[in-house]
């Protein structure tokens, strides 16, 4: 049994069970290619807060996410590994990042 939920209830559940996993940026591009994964996929997939917190990870900026993945020199060279989307956060003039982890 799947219910559909919308961009303000996925933000809301996190908020209240993960409040600090993501930025409301960030649950916004999370929910976005969530979306398009069911699309392209033709299959729902199921809403679950610590699953998808296990399966992605947020990035303040750059320099945050190559500290992490040390054995990288640049964001290129994750990319080539994985799914990273790129974003700004209201008032930012740098770019955060979500990345699926590998």
């Amino acid at each position: 049994m799947i219910n559909y939920i919308t961009q303000n209830e996925f933000i809301d559940t996190f908020k209240k069970i993960r409040p600090d996993n993501f930025s409301y940026e960030g649950l916004e591009v999370l929910f976005e290619h969530l979306e398009m994964l069911e699309d392209d996929l033709d299959k729902q997939i199921e809403f679950d807060v610590i699953a998808i917190c296990c399966d992605y990870s947020e990035y303040e900026n750059a320099q945050e996410l190559l500290n992490d993945y040390s054995g990288y020199e640049t964001i290129e060279e994750i990319e080539d590994n994985t799914l990273i989307f790129s974003f700004k956060k209201h008032g930012n003039n740098y770019n955060s990042y979500i990345i699926q982890a590998f």
